[in-house]
């Protein structure tokens, strides 16, 4: 099933690196979350600033390339056509960046934040707008700017130049032929890191989910530790006979599903709850959203002295999507061949977030309406019983509880097997040299592992484990995506030069075209000497 001659250094290391932390986890749990949290609170306390400034400057350079001079430029050659339809694509953007967070976060973060707010008075109307907007500052331009940036590197060097799927391919403009030696394997060992733990926080997540689903509808089934341990078996035996089809069968078809099943049951909640209110919510939200993002955006609470908030949750879902980025921006670049800059960064950035907005206006209104209407029941029950509750505990007061709860799990299964699907495709091609279609058998030993380290993690600690890994792993790989950032610009730079050359050397009289063809001559030389090695065209 594996191919020795495709696999890398990259995965021998990864494996033996990750292996030793399950090993860890699995023999000495206290242990772990012992000095998952010394390093967690450490970073928080220290570092804080530092998540919030490269997160905003995600957001910065994303705009930069949608309104700067190489909107233009495609991914891929000049006459690639996108291989995806608008909708799949969406629905990929959908699954792989929002996951099952959204569903987990749609009525737990609004209601939440209505009892803790970041400055207001708890449970007031200014409560409840704070929160909606909060709610939409955590999933808004900053994650879907910092998976922009990072897929667009991957997308620009593998489509445009040829080169390997690999992220230390992206580093070839700042350090050459490194990038194909022990520094570009270490560049690469760290985004499986990171990536393994950033997909194995959100299947954490699901698990507790699905089982505080089942065991609230069912009396029966129980709400521990072991049950989410079957829940983590049993997914993961779907999703790796998913990953048996393929990127064009099994991801793309429950992709499909997704997004239907989401917007259908988006749209009962909508129908059946204060519609006219949940749309008032949406504008009025995204005006505070956007009037209060400076703030927002670099608020650390320094004169306030309280810091609890932000650490809980600004910084954990910073982290969370730094430490995804490597996933998603590696199966966004995957699936955005031939489309341009400007097109990738509005379509990864702009209709993710107004999506998000209305999601949350119609999950968050409802939650704290039925909250607020049943004396706080929702809070009640998340306190007693967990935050993965307050989904059921809401849907429990809808006509046909039982059809739409189950229809809810549902979501949350196919959202998890969809993630943990394409974490293995991810991951193999990390771990395969950049191949786009990995082997099945590099692919079952990933899924293996990313289903045992979320079991470690939630052996170890929970949720809180799962957020403090995630907070950790995403550190170095935010330093790792600045120099990103600077390789892809150095390269952009030279490139659009070059191209405004040519364009030039059209116009001109001959004389001219013939002295600047050899200055063109002389700048395609340097310029390929900055890239990483093309690969086979049969690749493709």
């Amino acid at each position: 099933m594996i191919n020795s001659r495709t696999i890398t250094a990259v995965f021998w290391v990864s494996i033996a690196i990750v292996s030793v932390f399950i090993i860890w986890g699995a023999f000495f749990p206290s242990n772990v979350e012992y000095v998952l949290g010394l390093v967690d609170g450490f970073i928080s306390k220290t570092f804080g600033w530092f998540y919030l400034l490269v997160t905003t400057g995600f957001v910065l350079f994303a705009l930069f390339l949608i309104f700067g001079p190489y909107g233009k430029i495609k991914l891929g050659k000049s006459d690639d056509q996108p291989e995806y339809s608008y909708f799949t694509w969406f629905a990929f953007l959908f699954t792989a960046g929002m996951g099952v967070g959204l569903v987990f976060y749609g009525v737990t973060e609004p209601i939440t934040h209505f009892y803790s707010p970041p400055s207001a008075e708890p449970e007031t109307m200014a409560a409840a707008e704070e929160s909606m907007q909060y709610t939409l500052f955590h999933w808004g331009f900053h994650p879907w700017a910092t998976y922009a940036v990072f897929a667009l590197a991957l997308a620009y060097f593998k489509f445009r130049h040829r080169a390997p799927a690999l992220i230390s391919s992206a580093f070839a403009p700042l350090i050459g032929d490194r990038a194909k030696g022990p520094l570009g394997i270490g560049i690469d060992t760290l985004a499986v890191f990171a990536t393994v733990f950033g997909i194995a926080t959100s299947l954490g997540l699901g698990a507790t989910q699905i089982t505080a689903g089942l065991s609230y509808t069912f009396e029966g089934i129980p709400n521990t530790l072991v049950t989410n341990l079957i829940v983590i078996l049993v997914i993961t035996v779907l999703f790796m006979l998913s990953a048996t089809t393929g990127i064009n069968r099994g991801i793309r078809y429950l992709s499909w599903l997704n997004i239907i099943l989401a917007i259908a049951l988006m749209g009962f909640v909508f129908i059946l709850g204060s519609s006219v209110q949940m749309i008032e919510s949406f504008t009025t939200t995204m005006g505070n959203y956007l009037q209060n993002l400076p703030s927002m955006t670099f608020g650390m609470n320094t004169f306030e002295g309280d810091r609890e908030f932000l650490n809980a949750w600004t910084l954990f879902y910073w982290a969370w999507w730094i430490g995804w980025s490597p996933f998603v921006g590696t199966f966004i670049a995957r699936v955005s061949r031939g489309r341009t800059i400007r097109e990738f960064v509005i379509g990864v950035t702009a209709i993710p977030v107004v999506f998000s907005a209305f999601w949350f206006s119609v999950f968050g209104i409802a939650g704290l309406e039925m909250d607020s209407t049943e004396g706080g029941i929702i809070h009640q029950l998340m306190n007693e019983m967990g935050n993965e509750v307050a989904l059921f505990a809401f849907l429990e007061s809808t006509p046909m509880a039982a059809v739409v709860i189950g229809i809810a799990v549902l979501l949350i299964s196919s959202f998890f097997v969809t993630s943990a699907d394409s974490g293995t495709f991810v991951l193999g091609m990390l771990t395969s040299g950049g191949k786009l279609n990995p082997s099945m058998g590099v692919k079952v030993i990933w899924g293996i592992i990313l289903a045992a380290t979320a079991a470690v993690l939630l052996w170890s600690g929970g949720l809180s484990a799962l957020q403090m890994a995630m907070l950790i792993a995403a550190f170095p790989f935010a330093i790792l995506m600045i120099f990103m950032c600077v390789s892809l610009l150095k390269a952009l730079k030279s490139e659009h030069g070059i191209l405004q050359m040519e364009l030039k050397q059209r116009e001109h009289d001959p004389e001219f075209r013939e002295n600047q063809r050899k200055e063109l001559r002389r700048r395609r030389k340097g310029f390929q000497k900055t890239l990483p090695d093309a690969e086979d065209e049969g690749e493709y």
